[in-house]
């Protein structure tokens, strides 16, 4: 399945666009069409909170008739934070997940998740030049950006 997220409308950019490609096994492939800054590379793939302060890219999956959520963020630097929400911005812990991620110009992640119907909010926070940030979704809520807000959860998978 191929869509492109939308810069949020109160936020500037001079990207032309992020488009993403999930595939089956929850593997998501996000490419910029455009100049970002992307963080140094880190010694080695790890956890780290904060990622969405640089260049990030997140995958948020909710499952139907479950109020809670979790959250993937991943950085061009080989970084990542997996997190587990309860319910909107509440109940946040940390997950053991070990998501992987390739990062070649572009963004290619995979979490290990298991199969079944679920629901994505694929998202994007770009750092361009000067450390301007700007914030790409699928489908952005009325209001400041918020990748948490069900609204966000705009693609759903069999």
């Amino acid at each position: 399945m191929n869509a492109s997220l939308i810069c949020h409308p109160d936020t500037a950019s001079s990207l032309k666009g992020i488009h993403v490609r999930v595939e089956p096994g929850l593997t998501v492939t996000f490419t910029v069409d455009g100049q970002m800054l992307v963080p140094a590379p880190a010694a080695r793939p790890r956890f780290a909170d904060g990622l969405w302060q640089h260049t990030c890219f997140e995958v948020f999956v909710a499952r139907p008739g479950m109020p809670g959520y979790q959250e993937f963020n991943f950085s061009p630097s080989g970084e990542w934070a997996a997190y587990e929400f309860d319910g909107y911005r509440s109940g946040m812990s940390r997950l053991e997940l070990k998501p992987r991620s390739v990062f070649d110009g572009g963004m290619r992640v995979t979490i290990p998740l298991r199969p079944g119907a679920m629901r994505l909010a694929l998202s994007a926070v770009i750092e361009e030049a000067g450390g301007r940030l700007s914030y790409w979704a699928l489908r952005h809520a009325p209001g400041k950006p918020d990748f948490h807000h069900p609204d966000a959860f705009a693609l759903a998978l069999a």
